[in-house]
């Protein structure tokens, strides 16, 4: 979707999409929003709530039938299991993810590991395209006038055409890009704490691949997860940059990162946002 910033200033139903990097601070400039004018959809949420709700819980339960006191009463139907999930709390969905390495130190084996991917793939193109149904009922069931779409950071990486063309038909596209600057702290702060990630397959067969010979495991069965997790994570990185930029220049919009985190309310969101367009 492109307008003018003064189409934008008089648009009646701001409808947005934040895309960016995971750190880059979509979901803290959309809570920044009025919660009641301003619909948070997060595609992380909707993907760990509908699409991969069954697997995530199946993979607990796999988990638990592997003590004995949880296996004897998930068989007598004693307890029962489900999510906590919100959008402030996605640690389920990460966990379903997993890493990839030696299963002794609860990693996933390839085939599974992929297995995984392909299923967080699929859930992430129908939650994007999820958006203008969740755009209209917003505003018919509980009448809110603006929305914001809080995408995933692999979004960039889903190459679905028909996701790019409906977000762009029904929001503005807005890119968070990450200055020079920020890169490093951001790569620093996933090393310490190296999370599950999704991974497009030709870009994970090459890295997997280079990092098994660049570091001399026999297969990646022996990878110590935390260790291919916190190496692939800059090449990740610098990888997302160009497919985000592509993506802001056909369809979109870009605004810098610091200047969203100086965002305290909806008045200053509205004026970047109005800015990047006049630009």
């Amino acid at each position: 979707m492109r307008m003018s910033a003064q189409e934008f200033l008089d648009w009646p139903s701001k409808r947005i999409t934040l895309l960016a990097m995971s750190g880059a601070g979509k979901t803290t400039l959309a809570n920044k929003l009025p919660k009641a004018k301003w619909f948070h959809y997060s595609g992380d949420y909707r993907i760990g709530t509908k699409y991969l709700e069954e697997p995530i819980l199946d993979n607990i339960k796999r988990e638990a039938m592997c003590v004995p006191f949880l296996r004897n009463l998930l068989l007598s139907d004693s307890i029962h299991i489900s999510n906590k999930i919100t959008v402030d709390n996605l640690a389920p969905v990460s966990s379903f993810l997993g890493k990839l390495g030696k299963p002794e130190l609860n990693g996933l084996s390839l085939q599974e590991f992929k297995r995984r991917q392909k299923l967080h793939h699929q859930a992430e193109v129908s939650a994007m395209k999820d958006v203008p149904e969740f755009i209209e009922k917003a505003e018919d069931i509980y009448g809110y006038k603006h929305f914001i779409n809080d995408a995933g950071g692999s979004v960039c990486e889903l190459d679905s055409q028909e996701v790019l063309d409906t977000l762009a038909q029904h929001t503005l596209i807005i890119y968070i890009k990450i200055p020079p600057a920020l890169e490093q702290t951001i790569i620093e702060r996933a090393k310490t704490d190296p999370k599950p990630l999704y991974y497009r397959e030709d870009f994970l067969e090459e890295k997997l691949a280079e990092f098994i010979a660049f570091k001399k495991y026999s297969s990646s069965a022996s990878i110590p997860p935390d260790e291919f997790v916190t190496w692939v994570f800059p090449e990740l990185f610098k990888s997302r940059i160009p497919r985000y930029q592509a993506i802001a220049d056909q369809y979109g919009y870009t605004i810098d990162a610091n200047d969203a985190a100086n965002v305290k309310n909806e008045t200053d969101f509205i004026g970047l946002v109005a800015n990047a367009l006049a630009q």
